[in-house]
């Protein structure tokens, strides 16, 4: 009887003990919440230089002939958009915003975006953060997930705030990016 109730002891500590250090490790991953603040240029027409950095891949026929966007629901656009410090495409390059979005609404005013923030430049070279979210562009502000990221950023968390500073649906613009990530 003594040594089954030592066995169950053992067990209990071997158990809570595995409990504890894995608890640990997982705290020891915990990282203060840090302020990333840049610009992404969506182009469309080649403004940043000789060729867009944002396309149409997928157009979709209009669903009405009173539509006048020039975005549709079903539409699929590609990105390899410039990142920069400043809101001039013109300012120090940080990496680029590469992913897509698909309209996901009439009139095309609502996308469905995938994006990494690769940086190439500065002190988070070699890292990228990943974006999810719904990017309602008739809004001034807009806020998307951070569901993770690559080097500096491994197991990262957090939130993305975006509003269009200079922007057209035509033609693209420049978007302010508020990215809040542990």
């Amino acid at each position: 009887m003594a040594s089954s109730l030592a066995l169950y002891s053992f067990c209990l500590f071997s158990t809570l003990f595995a409990f504890t250090a894995t608890a640990t490790q997982y705290c020891a991953l915990e990282k203060p919440l840090m302020h990333l603040h840049f610009y992404m240029h969506d182009d469309f027409t080649g403004y940043t230089g000789p060729k867009p950095t944002a396309m149409r891949i997928v157009t979709m026929p209009k669903m009405s002939i009173n539509d006048t966007s020039p975005r549709t629901f079903g539409d699929v656009a590609v990105l390899n958009n410039l990142l920069t410090k400043g809101p001039s495409h013109e300012s120090e390059l940080l990496g680029r915003a590469q992913g897509f979005s698909v309209r996901v609404s009439d009139g095309g005013l609502v996308n469905d975006l995938s994006l990494h923030l690769v940086f190439e430049h500065g002190p988070f070279a070699g890292s990228s953060i990943y974006i999810h979210g719904r990017i309602p562009l008739d809004k001034p502000v807009r806020e998307s997930v951070v569901v993770g990221g690559t080097g500096h950023f491994r197991f990262a968390r957090g939130y993305m705030i975006s509003k269009n500073c200079d922007y057209s649906l035509a033609t693209g613009g420049s978007v302010e990016f508020n990215v809040y990530v542990m």
